[in-house]
């Protein structure tokens, strides 16, 4: 760790896909940090859970749904609640940035991503706002595909766009209840799904030198900025897009 927060320390805390990629770096650490983490995914995620048991001497809650079923997410936030007694912060992470050719895109796929890209994180951003009552953190996971205007990925960067839109559409709903919603804009995290996809040794050069720090960006590097929004430490903070791009595109 490089800073400890420690109004997390017990502090409930829900991540959506939490067993994989970038998702699993934030279980990890808040775990770190002391918080109670509930998590969910499609995909059986026992041996992760298993191995942040024996990482921190105890293990995050995993509830197996697909986000694309309010009912089942909202279910699996409930059980967060009835399991740690309260949620402090919401973080929307799970999404699908798989590619099209815009001009083979059918009403199908356009609804499936953004079933998963971006009405998930609507509702449960709802439903987080119902079960912290007054106060709490939600965090919302974009890109800066959407402010790259990336080409390829129209569905993914439309939701994306959407993200940031409602993020602060809630934030200024929400505030006098004293919930705060920002979101987070990563560059190209090197997952291992991007390793086995699409980052090839050519398209990585490419971008490595978009950006100002000349280093590839870890699921890793998501932690410290996803943590800060999450404490009282950035608790005049809401309705904000944190860009963690190692300096590729400029919002101000």
């Amino acid at each position: 760790m490089t800073a400890t927060f420690h109004d997390l320390d017990g502090a409930s805390v829900f991540i959506t896909g939490g067993g994989n990629g970038i998702g699993a770096a934030l279980t990890d650490g808040f775990l770190a940090q002391g918080a109670k983490v509930t998590f969910v995914g499609r995909s059986d995620a026992s041996a992760f859970v298993d191995e942040m048991a024996d990482k921190h001497g105890r293990r995050p809650l995993f509830i197996q749904c697909d986000i694309t079923d309010t009912g089942a997410l909202q279910a699996a936030m409930d059980q967060t609640v009835a399991t740690y007694g309260g949620l402090l912060a919401l973080v929307n992470n799970a999404a699908n940035d798989m590619r099209y050719n815009a001009m083979q895109i059918t009403p199908a796929i356009w609804d499936d991503m953004q079933a998963v890209n971006f009405k998930a994180y609507f509702f449960a951003c709802q439903k987080a706002a119902a079960l912290m009552g007054e106060g709490g953190s939600i965090i919302n996971y974009s890109s800066i595909s959407y402010l790259m205007g990336a080409a390829g990925m129209a569905p993914y960067v439309s939701a994306n766009a959407g993200i940031m839109g409602m993020t602060r559409a809630l934030a200024r709903e929400w505030g006098p209840k004293g919930i705060r919603v920002n979101a987070i804009a990563p560059g190209w995290v090197f997952t291992e799904k991007q390793e086995s996809q699409w980052a090839t040794p050519e398209a990585k050069t490419a971008f490595l030198e978009k950006q100002c720090l000349k280093n590839f960006i870890q699921p890793s590097d998501m932690v410290g900025g996803t943590l800060f929004l999450a404490s009282d430490t950035s608790a005049m903070m809401t309705g904000q897009t944190l860009v963690i791009d190692a300096g590729v595109v400029g919002t101000g």
